[in-house]
C-alpha cells in the first residue's frame, strides 16, 4: 500500500480493483502520531475518496486517492 508521511501524518493511499468489474476505487487511510512513539492514531480509517468514482488503473487510482488525501488532511487541519 503507497504511503506518505505529510506534516506528521502517515497517508496510506490504494488502488483497488472493484468486485464484479474492470473498474478500480480510490481509497484513503490516515493515522497522526500518538504519545506513544511506537504507536499511531487512526483518525481517518481506510474509506473509498468516492462512491460514484471509478477509474481505468490501479496507478489512476492511486493519483486520485493522494489527490484526495491531501484535500482530507487540509480539512482536518482547519
Amino acid at each position: 500500500m503507497p504511503g506518505k508521511n505529510i506534516d506528521g501524518y502517515e497517508v496510506e493511499f490504494t488502488g483497488e480493483l472493484l468486485e464484479g468489474t474492470k473498474q478500480w476505487g480510490a481509497y484513503v487511510s490516515i493515522f497522526a502520531p500518538s504519545s506513544n512513539p511506537m504507536h499511531m492514531t487512526h483518525i481517518f480509517p481506510k474509506r473509498r475518496v468516492s462512491a460514484d468514482l471509478t477509474l481505468m488503473d490501479q496507478h489512476s487510482a492511486e493519483a486520485e486517492a493522494e489527490r484526495a488525501a491531501l484535500k482530507i488532511l487540509e480539512d482536518l487541519r482547519s
